[in-house]
């Protein structure tokens, strides 16, 4: 599996907007300034359904997720909308990021400097950047892939390392269950990167002795992310034709 990087800006405007977001989503809007933003939303029970980046005016705010999302996405922040005076709909803006020299409007990818950035316009695409390799080297997880809707808990992807939570900044949906896994919890199992050798496919099951350990994701060269069990991934590890340990 590769990040195909396809994207979708939808709008979010009117009098009530950057409010309801504060209300919604797992960072504080008032740290973009004139920048990004990296915030998700989640569902009470604290599990992810869609991370974005976050950018624009109080009034006129600009979503930017991944493309296969947008719809579930607009049509929940339309259920919590309620009397608020706010409008959703597509932004019919592109996305173009890179890592190369910053052009002219560019704004920084707020989860890491490795990421680059990302431009808002009529054009989109990229600059022939090896995203996964990046993803793998800085343990980011994607989209769909290793972030899978109603399933992942923010904490165990580790959207709070890559700036995606904010823990003083009052309620959101889900933020109870995730203060609670911050501060009261070890965390068992989560998003790693393992050293691999062989073959095995995206989502292969890990054991380590015959035990189930984790699943492994996307993987560059002899390396890749790996939802892993910490207690069972402290040596040789399987999955499928593939030996594996996890990386420090």
């Amino acid at each position: 599996m590769r990040d195909s990087g396809e994207r979708t800006v939808l709008s979010v405007s009117g009098p009530d907007a950057e409010e309801f977001l504060q209300d919604l989503v797992t960072n504080d809007l008032h740290k973009r300034g004139g920048g990004l933003v990296y915030a998700a939303l989640l569902t009470p029970q604290g599990k992810y359904l869609a991370d974005f980046m976050i950018s624009g005016s109080a009034d006129s705010l600009l979503l930017d997720v991944a493309a296969p999302l947008a719809d579930g996405l607009a049509q929940r922040l339309a259920m919590y909308r309620l009397r608020r005076r706010v409008e959703i709909a597509p932004a019919g803006v592109s996305v173009r990021r890179g890592t190369g020299t910053p052009p002219p409007g560019a704004l920084a990818d707020p989860r890491h400097p490795a990421l680059g950035w990302r431009v808002y316009g009529s054009e989109g695409g990229d600059d022939g950047t090896d995203w996964d390799a990046l993803r793998v080297a800085h343990l980011v997880p994607e989209s769909g892939l290793e972030l899978i809707p109603n399933d992942t808990f923010a904490l165990e992807a580790g959207l709070d390392r890559l700036n995606g939570i904010d823990f003083r900044k009052g309620c959101y949906v889900g933020q109870e269950v995730t203060a609670r896994m911050k501060h009261k919890t070890e965390l068992k199992k989560g998003l790693g990167r393992v050293q691999i050798r062989g073959e095995a496919p995206f989502g292969a099951d890990i054991t380590a002795e015959g035990k189930p350990a984790g699943t492994l994701f996307t993987r560059s060269g002899d390396r890749a992310l790996a939802f892993l069990r910490f207690d069972r991934a402290t040596g040789e590890m399987r999955a499928d034709d593939a030996v594996l340990r996890r990386d420090a």
